[in-house]
């Protein structure tokens, strides 16, 4: 009980001065309700076991940690396909940046605009996952994105969209606090590829909550980056119904701090989930990944591909579970987690779990961690490839297979690329 009034207290006093936004009716009972879970629940804090390897405390004070905005020099990812390109800068709709909202088989709008609505179907999506995701983790963070969140997409997928939509996240201010919720809704039978890149902020809250209806296909790419100083959580809920494909892959390079948490819900026969991330972390670097899919029907598949690449010091955390109720027969749930760690300096930290209620499975997962092979090495250096060029094929070879997570040759390629450029970058 002391250990709840002191999360409690921390979110009281984190609260002081924020006021929900002004909605329409739907809009502000469901951040009221949200703002009661986390008064309720309280900010975490080291001491709850899905923080026990991530500091909070950054993510939860009141003022944004200060974060200089790093200028690449190259051109965003993704900036050569044809999409419906959507930009937020700090956290705002840039529509002088952005496409028209509007696309064939989709329509797209503001959150800002939906939320002064009396009447919009979001009102049956939004916070709902968020809601469904407390349980049995509380997620804080993700309460606190549905009470104050004022920006964001709301998009309805009717039919099969052949452009991606593009989230493009521009950081400008040294001190901005970002907080974006979008709303994905796709019908029986629909498709849609949403991409996500760039750093979006000082610090940046994100909740995207999806809801794959039968049969329907969700892809989702997402790029972090590449500001150093940048701290990020963000959140990912999904909800599949029968026959539908949810796939998600992010890679992230550079930051402080990043958390990404996936909540994924299978409750309809034959649905397949797959998430998968790549990271590469130098220095000051942590990068925690957090997984819960919860299999609830019969015959469905989940997949959980996550590989880290760490030096300097560098740390990256996984914690993945796969939750197999009763009645889930024939679950084929698979999950691996892997850091290659570059030096003696960086470290990764890992907790795998399963629990299973149903018993006709096939359920595994594995968690490695080790340093570059030193006989393959010598293999390449025997033939005239230098060290360090060397080691950049390793590194290469050992994010794969994550990144054939990514359904798109041509995503894949462009992934692929901009890895190699940022590693040949390193070694000049």
């Amino acid at each position: 009980m002391a250990a709840l009034a002191k999360k409690q207290e921390a979110a009281a006093a984190r609260l002081d001065g924020m006021t929900v936004p002004a909605g329409g009716q739907w809009a502000t009972e469901a951040r009221e309700a949200a703002l009661g879970r986390l008064r309720e629940i309280g900010l975490p804090e080291r001491r709850d076991e899905y923080w026990k390897f991530t500091r909070p405390d950054t993510l939860t004070q009141a003022e944004a940690p200060a974060a200089a905005v790093f200028e690449t020099g190259e051109a965003p990812l993704f900036d050569s396909f044809d999409r419906i390109k959507i930009v937020f800068v700090d956290g705002v709709f840039d529509a002088e940046q952005s496409d028209t909202l509007a696309g064939e088989g989709l329509s797209i709008e503001r959150l800002a605009d939906v939320a002064e609505k009396d009447i919009h179907w979001a009102k049956d999506l939004y916070g709902r996952l968020e809601i469904n995701g407390q349980t049995p983790v509380e997620r804080p963070l993700a309460a606190l994105n549905t009470a104050f969140a004022t920006d964001g997409v709301v998009i309805h997928v009717t039919g099969k969209v052949e452009k991606p939509v593009n989230l493009v996240y521009q950081h400008k201010a040294d001190t901005s606090d970002a907080i974006l919720h979008h709303v994905i809704k796709l019908d029986a039978g629909a498709e849609v590829t949403v991409l996500e890149n760039g750093p979006a902020a000082a610090r940046f809250n994100k909740s995207m909550e999806v809801d794959v209806a039968d049969g329907a296909t969700f892809h989702h790419v997402r790029a972090q980056g590449r500001d150093h100083e940048r701290r990020a959580v963000t959140h990912l809920f999904g909800r599949l119904g029968t026959e539908s494909v949810f796939k998600s892959f992010t890679l992230t390079v550079n930051g402080r701090l990043t958390r990404n948490e996936a909540v994924l819900e299978l409750t309809g026969d034959d649905a397949m989930a797959h998430v998968a991330g790549a990271c590469m972390g130098d220095g000051d670097f942590h990068h925690d990944d957090t997984v819960f899919v919860t299999h609830d029907a019969v015959n469905c598949e989940s997949r959980q591909v996550f590989k880290k690449v760490l030096r300097n010091g560098a740390t990256g955390v996984f914690q993945g579970k796969i939750l197999v109720k009763a009645g889930a027969q024939k679950t084929d749930g698979y999950q691996i987690s892997q850091s290659l760690l570059l030096d003696g300096d960086s470290q990764f930290l890992a907790k795998p779990e399963l629990e299973i209620y149903a018993d006709d499975v096939a359920c595994s997962h594995g968690s490695t961690s080790g340093a570059i092979d030193e006989d393959a090495l010598f293999y390449l250096r025997a033939r005239g490839v230098p060290k360090d060029i060397a080691t950049d094929l390793m590194v290469m070879s050992f994010v794969a297979e994550a990144v054939e997570e990514v359904e798109s040759e041509a995503l894949r390629d462009e992934i692929n690329g901009r890895l190699e450029s940022w590693l040949e970058r390193r070694r000049g």
